[in-house]
């Protein structure tokens, strides 16, 4: 099978059920996004494998394999029977890292500038692309019953980055840079 097929080089591209549309479409743009997330998260999963604490590495394999089925439901024109529905436990498992993480931070009452050490700014990178994937995903008219949760996860997702960005700095010995206007 060649990984070439010729048929969007005029511009569009088929959605999940069939229906072709320009490679600016909002859903086109909405997948297109998170899979730039799931290709960071990659990264960052990649650098994660010495953190002992809790298995992030694992975690993060976890959340990109669930942002594949939340592109995958960004990507259909309709139901598609053959997509299995997401998960709502997903989201429920962000929370209860964000809560376990958040456990063991310093409290935090000013923004934060990202910085040092570098997984932490990964993290913070990542978490802007996922804001990217939110304003994307809310963009699309007639979203489905999937798509709803699936903003849901990513918004939930976002605030799991964050946490995330300042764990990783805690447990490398960063020291984390507060914006003080």
């Amino acid at each position: 099978m060649k990984i070439y097929t010729k048929t969007g080089d005029g511009g569009t591209t088929s959605l999940v059920g069939g229906t072709r549309v320009s490679k600016a479409h909002p859903r086109v743009e909405a997948y297109g996004n998170v899979d730039e997330l799931i290709s960071h998260l990659g990264v960052l999963r990649s650098e994660c494998i010495d953190i002992q604490k809790f298995d992030i590495a694992n975690d993060l394999r976890r959340i990109q394999v669930h942002l594949m089925n939340v592109s995958a439901h960004l990507a259909a024109d309709k139901e598609v029977a053959k997509l299995k529905p997401l998960d709502l436990a997903e989201t429920d498992f962000l929370e209860s890292e964000i809560d376990r993480m958040t456990a063991l931070l310093p409290p935090q009452n000013t923004f934060l500038l990202p910085g040092a050490p570098r997984i932490s700014s990964e993290a913070h990178v990542a978490r802007t692309i996922c804001r990217r994937c939110e304003r994307s995903a809310v963009s699309i008219e007639n979203r489905s019953e999937e798509d709803l949760k699936g903003s849901r996860y990513i918004n939930r997702l976002s605030d799991y980055l964050f946490v995330l960005a300042r764990y990783l700095c805690v447990v490398s010995g960063g020291e984390e840079d507060k914006w003080i206007p």
